[in-house]
């Protein structure tokens, strides 16, 4: 049978990742320009084209393996990983790495080379990561998995953008509703046309009809644009200077939580795939994955890329891997010409943002649905660090809005927020969720000496400051990263894994005292282990 290089969900899908590679490209743009002073010429010339190409590189190889998944096992609905530029690294470098140093020396040449730094060392240890993957993906419950991936799809995808579709009511709802009610109903639209296209060409048709009669809701983007194409150049001079000079090490603390970060979340995402039918090699994944970041930073891009959340939903949507291919070429091509604001001046972006939060419902239901039912319970659990860090991210937000700042405004909180919990439980968020989690699952299987060891690793992790350590400064929230960095949240989990270990005996002694009286009386043994109450599933 031939196998071809398009189908018709693959337009719906491209819609879905070409919007969420835009809006980060669009942060890009906004964010290196008005917070660390970057010239256009940085912005548009190096950074964006360098974004380009490392974006096609990785979608075209994860297309590519899709394609080759689909050949090798004859099923031809398997969807390519999707691939783009981490949200939540991109924030991380900006805000902890690029802007103090521009604030700091009010140069930003200099505040770009640290974040090629950054990139470069955060794309080496997801490299190392990716010849541990597989062993972790193997022994970590799905459970501890799905859940945080959930949590960052509930939060960050899903309710992020329900505000800003219900404060645009007038051009965003319908959109955003079609989507769910053509996707959620499994509705066949007329000559196959895709749902997703559909909703876009909706949300276009009311902005613009709305701001002829007179309602300017859509308010196309006033910035001029001048058509020039922009090569990637490379930048290994740029990328090594704060390897050399040693000023870069002081910003491992942000460095490892997010490579860390990066990897436990694509193999999040390899185990999302997995759960909705494509199961992809780790190892190849993740390298390439951190391949793509080096490709980033030696062409002048700070930002890693990485595979993206939302795989589950691409799928839902009929998308295969030409979706992947064509995403990667247009991406491109707006990199290369400047065009990345151009799509804006046309298109309202709440005419797009339901296929995101379509995205967002399909993998939160996942982590329920495709978990056993009594491992619910551990997927709640595992939601919540990820709920603390986009509350932190509100309040940090409303805040500066207001001319004020974390550091002044929170010791007057007092009791009314537990604002320092929040940032706490919001530090390592994905690592808190999937250990939380993990330890959810064992303990609902008895099994009290494996849920120990999680608690432990939480203990270990948070003496170090991967998880819960932070200091809060002028500058806002930064990870502390050290030799006791979080030592009360490390006494509470070892304190934790000793209770664990003393139920673990506990269940244990109980068993045998009885399995004594049961032999005595000539009972036999099978009868005793099928005791549910006395089951502490440990060997």
């Amino acid at each position: 049978m031939k196998v071809g290089w398009f189908v018709h969900g693959d337009i719906d899908g491209f819609f879905g990742l070409f919007v969420d590679n835009l809006l980060q490209l669009m942060l890009i743009a906004v964010l290196c320009g008005n917070v660390c002073g970057m010239p256009q010429e940085l912005v548009y010339g190096r950074i964006l084209p360098g974004a380009a190409l490392s974006i096609l590189f990785g979608n075209v190889f994860y297309a590519w393996q899709a394609r080759r998944l689909a050949i090798s096992t004859g099923r031809f609905d398997v969807t390519a990983l999707p691939y783009g530029i981490n949200t939540v690294s991109l924030i991380a470098f900006i805000f902890l790495i690029i802007a103090p140093i521009y604030f700091e020396t009010k140069d930003p040449n200099l505040a770009w080379q640290a974040g090629l730094f950054a990139c470069l060392v955060s794309a080496v240890l997801e490299c190392v990561g990716a010849f541990v993957g597989d062993w972790l993906r193997r022994h970590t419950p799905r459970a501890a998995l799905l859940s945080s991936l959930a949590g960052i799809a509930l939060t960050f995808i899903s309710m992020g953008f329900v505000f800003q579709i219900f404060a645009m009511p007038a051009i965003a709802i319908v959109p955003a509703l079609f989507v769910i009610i053509v996707y959620g109903g499994q509705i066949k639209l007329p000559l196959g046309l895709p749902g997703g296209f559909i909703a876009v060409v909706l949300g276009v048709a009311m902005g613009w009809l709305l701001r002829w009669a007179g309602y300017p809701f859509f308010q196309p983007l006033q910035e001029p644009y001048h058509f020039a194409v922009h090569f990637p150049r490379p930048a290994f001079a740029d990328m090594l200077v704060f390897l050399t000079n040693g000023q870069g090490w002081k910003y491992f603390s942000v460095i490892f939580p997010m490579a860390l970060f990066n990897v436990i979340g694509s193999l999040q995402n390899l185990e999302s795939a997995e759960a909705a039918g494509d199961r992809y090699d780790t190892r190849s994944s993740l390298l390439v994955n951190g391949f793509g970041s080096i490709v980033a930073a030696c062409l002048g891009n700070p930002f890693p890329t990485t595979i993206y959340i939302g795989h589950p939903g691409w799928k839902a949507m009929g998308a295969r891997w030409g979706y992947s291919i064509l995403n990667g070429a247009v991406i491109t091509v707006l990199c290369l010409i400047g065009g990345v604001t151009l799509v804006l001046k046309v298109v309202p972006m709440e005419a797009m943002i339901g296929i995101l939060l379509w995205v967002g419902l399909i993998i939160t239901a996942q982590a329920f649905k495709e978990v056993p039912k009594k491992h619910s319970v551990a997927v709640a659990l595992g939601l919540m660090p990820a709920l603390a860090a986009w509350a932190l991210l509100l309040i940090e937000t409303t805040l500066r809005k207001a001319g004020a700042s974390l550091y002044d405004v929170a010791p007057k909180f007092g009791g009314d927020l537990y604002v320092y919990g929040v940032i706490a439980l919001s530090q390592g968020f994905m690592l808190s969720g999937m250990i939380l989690s993990a330890m959810m699952v064992f303990v609902v299987e008895r099994k009290f000496l494996k849920a120990a060891l999680w608690t432990a690793t939480a203990a270990l992790l948070s003496f170090f400051g991967v998880i819960h350590a932070y200091v809060l400064t002028p500058a806002g929230v930064q990870n502390t990263f050290g030799y006791g960095a979080a030592k009360g949240y490390a006494l509470a989990y070892l304190g934790t894994t000793l209770l664990l270990v003393a139920i673990y005996y506990y269940k244990r002694g109980k068993l045998y005292s009885r399995a004594d009286i049961y032999k005595h009386y000539r009972v036999p043994a099978v009868e005793l282990q099928t005791k549910p109450e006395d089951q502490t599933g440990e060997t």
